[in-house]
């Protein structure tokens, strides 16, 4: 069972929090959606110490505890300066892993104060779970708060190692995740209506699996309807599609299924894009809304065309449309590239939720045991020292 901060007493989180978000986003989303519980910890009193990363760092190493070498995009300074813009209260970067003056700054600071550490994926530890760089972390703090479901499908040291040397909680974000899509699991209303797409239909093939006997129809567009048109018989030429037998294997049963509505009409690409399906037409537009229409549950993860350019959005814009013309239904979408093209278009309000996740939503849909949510169990009434120690 985890112990979220709503529950926890406001005693209780007067120390110093070590605070794992994910800024790890174009713009600033997945900060915004964090925003609340910066400021229930705030108001508890507590001094916070944030954790997050950004993409993918190499080629860099950490030369005398500085990072050196790495991209200057991949630094976090900037997203210091926004998170204190959206809280209203000074946050202060620190660009550098010497902890034992990190944790002599910390103890200095006034109550209330806000620190942000540089990308943790600078570390070797952090992507590798390390128990010795998750128990450094902890020593920073009295105790940790998870607020990052993006990252949780994640057994990172910040996500996962760290809640074993202080107690820990789950975020207002993360509680609101955990209770949104588990709306589409258990026991969701009827018709229940999943559409995949995106480029990768090996992606969804777990969301597939779960959703088989809980699900009445899967739209597909994007690649994952390509693959299943060519397992099919039909000729998708040169489109997007998967080559790999195994995942050819695990999708054949989709070809034979009923509940499985594929796209009737294309649009195809022209030029260098010659002989690639880059959206659907205008029929099979139709034949989506109309399933969107009747649902009473919707879950959307990926987009149906080539949304890049606008001339291939076109699918997508009807569908998201649909979705906000049901009132009736719960509707769930996430990932960058989906709640990206929505806000660009405005057209996330029609959502009943969207998750911050991409991958972690897609890992929690499919019935998935999340690292960093197996790690809150339990760990939230222990009695422990700072650090672990």
């Amino acid at each position: 069972m985890i112990t979220y901060l709503r529950s926890a007493t406001p005693s209780s989180l007067a120390g110093t929090a070590l605070l794992r978000l994910d800024f790890n986003t174009k713009d600033d989303w997945r900060m915004r959606a964090v925003v609340p519980t910066v400021k229930f910890l705030l108001k508890a009193g507590a001094t916070i110490v944030v954790v997050s990363h950004r993409g993918r760092p190499s080629g860099g190493s950490i030369v005398k505890g500085v990072p050196t070498g790495f991209p200057a995009d991949l630094r976090l300074r900037k997203d210091a300066a926004k998170l204190s813009a959206l809280i209203g209260r000074r946050v202060a970067f620190i660009g550098h892993f010497r902890f034992s003056e990190i944790k002599a700054r910390i103890a200095a600071a006034p109550k209330g104060s806000v620190f942000l550490l540089d990308n943790l994926r600078f570390m070797p530890g952090e992507e590798k779970n390390d128990p010795a760089f998750a128990r450094t972390l902890a020593s920073l703090a009295d105790y940790y708060v998870n607020d990052a479901f993006a990252v949780s499908h994640r057994a990172n040291a910040s996500v996962a190692a760290v809640t074993k040397f202080l107690p820990s909680y789950g975020g207002l974000e993360l509680q609101d995740e955990i209770d949104g899509l588990s709306r589409a699991i258990v026991a969701p209303a009827h018709p229940v209506v999943l559409i995949l797409g995106g480029a990768k239909a090996s992606d969804k093939l777990g969301v597939i699996r779960h959703f088989r006997s809980r699900a009445d129809a899967f739209l597909l567009g994007g690649g994952s309807a390509n693959s299943v048109l060519a397992l099919r018989g039909e000729d998708v030429k040169a489109s997007l599609r998967e080559t790999d037998p195994k995942i050819l294997a695990a999708l054949k049963p989709l070809a034979r299924d009923p509940k499985v509505v594929l796209p009737v009409d294309f649009v195809w690409g022209r030029g260098k894009d010659a002989g690639k399906i880059l959206d659907l037409g205008p029929r099979s537009q139709e034949i989506f809304a109309k399933k969107i229409a009747s649902a009473r549950t919707i879950v959307w993860s990926g987009p149906l065309g080539f949304i890049e350019r606008a001339p291939y959005a076109k699918a997508s814009i009807a569908a998201a449309r649909a979705i906000g013309k049901n009132r009736k239904a719960f509707s769930l979408t996430g990932g960058g590239e989906t709640v990206m093209f929505l806000k660009k278009y405005k057209l996330d309000e029609g959502f009943s939720f969207i998750s911050t996740g991409g991958g972690a939503m897609l890992d929690f849909l499919a019935g998935e045991r999340l690292p960093g949510i197996a790690a809150l169990e339990g760990r939230g009434a222990r009695k422990t020292k700072r650090g672990g120690k």
